[in-house]
């Protein structure tokens, strides 16, 4: 369980990136504190429209290190940071993440208990349009309870990917991040002197 401290911690440190990311067209979806023996772990997942690249992550660790480098949010107790995109595993719960994700294939749980599978075909303001079983659904965001992106390996292209770019990174590579962990860069936090900070 998360101490209270940690979880205060975590506020801050999510308070005080938000606006040098959003800077950066990144929006800050998760802050994760865990330990790690001595250490501790700090993870940041980050996500913009068109989905995080490699260098989007790059840029995103140096930022995230040059805002704990000037504040003592993090105290003294050394860690690790690892800033890494949101990935599939986390669950759909803004507009946005519905938006991001058109296109792809959902499993949602609705208010009353009601599962579905379905692709997402449009996403609004409060809801979004789902083909279940070719027909196309409305689910308000705030009667899905639970809703994950599914993975799949042959996606059919959709209007959102019209070159038949199946991961929906524009680029046609292929680095859909199938095992849900999101692209990812650790960087060890030290001070000046080169002391574990």
């Amino acid at each position: 369980m998360t101490q209270p401290n940690q979880d205060t911690t975590r506020d801050r440190i999510e308070a005080e990136l938000v606006a040098p990311l959003l800077a950066l067209e990144l929006d800050v979806e998760a802050v994760e504190i865990t330990p790690a023996g001595k250490r501790r772990v700090l993870r940041v997942a980050v996500d913009k429209d068109g989905g995080v690249t490699l260098d989007d992550v790059a840029e995103a660790t140096r930022e995230v290190n040059r805002v704990l480098d000037e504040s003592d949010v993090m105290g003294e107790q050394p860690y690790t940071l690892e800033v890494t995109s949101r990935g599939v595993d986390r669950p759909l719960t803004l507009e946005r993440h519905w938006r991001r994700n058109t296109g792809r294939l959902v499993k949602l749980t609705t208010a009353d208990g009601t599962t579905l599978t379905g692709r997402i075909l449009t996403a609004g303001p409060e809801s979004a349009t789902v083909e279940v079983d070719g027909a196309e659904r409305e689910v308000r965001y705030a009667d899905a309870t639970k809703a994950l992106v599914q993975v799949e390996f042959n996606r059919p292209a959709t209007a959102a990917e019209p070159d038949g770019d199946q991961d929906g990174d524009q680029d046609g590579d292929q680095d859909d991040d199938q095992d849900g962990d999101g692209d990812e860069i650790t960087d060890e936090n030290t001070d000046e002197s080169g002391e574990d900070a």
